[in-house]
């Protein structure tokens, strides 16, 4: 049967109010996400590293003598009470499926910092009987020296055996007191061997004032050892991985808040385009009956002008929504852009933190401190430096000492300026990233001479320390390869990653040897001369259903994975005129990744500039562009 007109509007107006009312819970839901306290959480988090760095950083000062007291250790104590406190509320306020586990890693880095805590304690007392007998040791060799001239039966003043071997019991006591070694050691406690079985025959002051020397010798032959275990021990106290192990706990939480708000806000937009459609499916049946009413009337001119003016907002309306999406899709592009380059970045970061660490090693294992101390021996012998360096035995091994710290000191610097150079070039591999990305919609490449073995060999230096860490066997072969053309940044960008990602494939294989396989050939094609390099691992593989996706920008099949690696080595090869392909018999089976490029040869002509490899060439520049995505 036929309804009232107005009974068919009921279930249109229960329908939008339904939708209204999703609409408006789904709004609650997305305004109610709060992202800042994570933020605060995470400054609490770099607080108490800065703080317990600066804790231990105190404890080397204290134990190299720079730092006289001991407040700078005690006074940490109240800050990092005070931080964790604050971390117990954060953890209080956390949701409940993530309370027990950061409960768990709150206790445990509470436990680590009171292991720390005792053992400066110890540090404490130990360090302060060895800075105290090591200060003391001058005063008491002088001591032995004024005993033995009071003492003498013509009360003369000659250098006597007992106050030679004071001297060098002192001497290699304050070496031993720098570098502790057992072979030292074992040499002191013959000297006081000595010194006690020769003042024997000496009068009783002088036997009291090489005893109290020995004392303090013994003392710092005590303490020194223990001083530095308490050392190593406060070192490995796993402070620091405790807030690393919450700070990733909190950002996987952080991770799931932020999926769940995108679940909303993607919900939001499907019922509001619900709404939409509805009030449009309303409006139009509005203006039907409106326009059937009209058209009886004479008004019918009026209500066409009328249609035509809103037909003219609706185009403008069209118009302003179409720039705005034109803008947020450019803000998108760049957005990836940016992506990509801070991934790039990340990676050649790897390989300069090697090297700094490197070079601070380097640095702190330098044998300038065994200069000074034979520079500090000579200074004290300036009166009799002749008699001192012909006669005396210690004086006899200077030449051939300092010609042996003359080339250690030669060797090291060559070390460090190589690992500074290796820097460097990384440095520069990062300049050279950040500046190709000009715009989001299209770059220039830097066409250069290369030698292919070398970009491989700064490839696998730059991932040196993964490869080292997981004990991969690397072999190369590029032996037919001549120097070519090619944009050497991208080619390096592009190697980078997909050595680290057959690095993280290797990860979970515990059946096989690790094996990575770099190869490079030049092959003829329907294309022409191509260049082909191939990288090989035994990892984990790729399932044959994820392979399509593989280089889909935000695809990863790892928990920790952006998914922006491998996309951004698609568009770098597409840069460059070439393709990316993996390879996979599937699970387990490792994977083969393919970079195909055009083969360029460095062409010969006069004028040119001259490489390594003989060739001579013009560096050029060669535009290209960059698919959006």
């Amino acid at each position: 049967m036929n309804l009232h007109p107005r009974l068919k509007w009921l279930p249109i107006t229960f329908l939008a109010l339904v939708l209204a009312c999703i609409l408006g819970f789904l709004y609650i839901k997305t305004r109610g996400y709060d992202s800042s306290r994570y933020y605060e959480t995470v400054v609490l988090l770099r607080q108490l590293k800065q703080l317990d760095a600066h804790w231990e950083l105190d404890v080397f000062r204290s134990r190299m003598g720079i730092e006289t007291s001991y407040d700078s250790l005690v006074d940490p104590l109240v800050s990092l009470t005070q931080l964790r406190e604050r971390l117990q509320t954060v953890v209080a306020d956390q949701p409940a499926n993530d309370r027990g586990p950061l409960l768990r890693m709150s206790d445990a880095y509470t436990r680590a910092v009171e292991e720390k805590t005792r053992l400066i304690e110890h540090f404490k007392s130990h360090n302060a009987v060895l800075h105290n007998s090591l200060a003391f040791l001058p005063t008491a060799a002088d001591d032995v020296e004024k005993s033995i001239i009071r003492n003498s039966a013509d009360g003369s003043r000659h250098p006597t055996s007992l106050e030679g071997g004071v001297n060098h019991a002192l001497l290699n006591s304050l070496i031993y007191s720098q570098v502790p070694t057992e072979d030292q050691a074992n040499d002191i406690q013959r000297d006081l061997a000595d010194l006690r079985r020769e003042a024997g025959e000496m009068p009783q002051p002088v036997r009291n004032s090489i005893d109290i020397f020995c004392a303090h010798v013994q003392t710092v032959l005590r303490e020194q050892p223990a001083v530095n275990a308490l050392l190593n021990g406060i070192a490995a106290v796993p402070t620091a991985s405790r807030l690393d192990e919450f700070d990733s706990r909190l950002a996987k939480g952080q991770r799931d808040a932020d999926s769940l708000m995108q679940t909303y806000r993607k919900d939001l937009f499907i019922f509001a385009a619900g709404l939409a459609g509805l009030l449009l499916y309303v409006g139009v049946k509005l203006i039907r009956s409106h326009a059937i009413i009209q058209r009886v009337n004479h008004e019918l001119v009026a209500a066409n002008e009328t249609l035509e003016q809103r037909v003219q907002e609706r185009t403008r309306e069209l118009r302003e929504t179409q720039s705005e999406l034109v803008a947020t899709a450019r803000q998108a592009g760049m957005a990836e852009i940016a992506t990509n380059v801070l991934h790039n970045v990340g990676n050649v970061l790897n390989s300069v933190n090697v090297s700094a660490d490197l070079i601070s090693t380097r640095l702190r294992e330098s044998k300038v401190p065994r200069l000074a101390d034979a520079a500090r021996l000579i200074t004290d012998h300036t009166h009799d430096l002749a008699q001192f360096l012909t006669q005396d035995e210690r004086g006899k091994h200077f030449p051939g000492y300092f010609d042996k710290i003359a080339t250690a000191l030669s060797a090291e610097r060559t070390a460090l300026v190589e690992e500074i150079h290796n820097l460097t070039k990384g440095i520069d591999h990062i300049r050279e990233i950040v500046a190709t990305q000009q715009s989001h919609a299209g770059t220039t490449c830097l066409v250069e001479p290369v030698q292919v073995g070398d970009l491989l060999e700064d490839a696998l230096r730059m991932n040196a320390a993964s490869v080292a860490r997981r004990q991969v066997a690397v072999s190369k072969d590029c032996s037919d390869v001549p120097t070519v053309l090619l944009d050497k940044h991208l080619i390096l960008q592009i190697l980078i990653n997909l050595i680290a990602n057959a690095l993280q494939a290797m990860d979970g294989v515990v059946d096989r040897a690790h094996r990575l396989t770099l190869k490079a050939q030049a092959r003829s094609g329907e294309e022409g001369p191509r260049l082909c390099i191939e990288v090989e691992d035994t990892g984990e593989g790729i399932a044959s259903d994820n392979l399509p996706r593989l280089f889909t920008h935000g695809f990863t099949t790892r928990k920790s994975g952006h998914g922006f690696g491998l996309h951004s080595c698609a568009l770098a090869a597409r840069a460059m005129g070439g393709r990316i392909a993996a390879q996979s018999l599937g699970s387990g089976q490792g994977a083969t990744f393919t970079l195909d490029l055009p083969l360029n040869e460095v062409p010969v002509s006069p004028g040119s500039v001259n490489h390594s490899d003989g060739a001579e060439v013009d560096t050029m520049h060669v535009p290209t562009t960059v698919a959006a995505h």
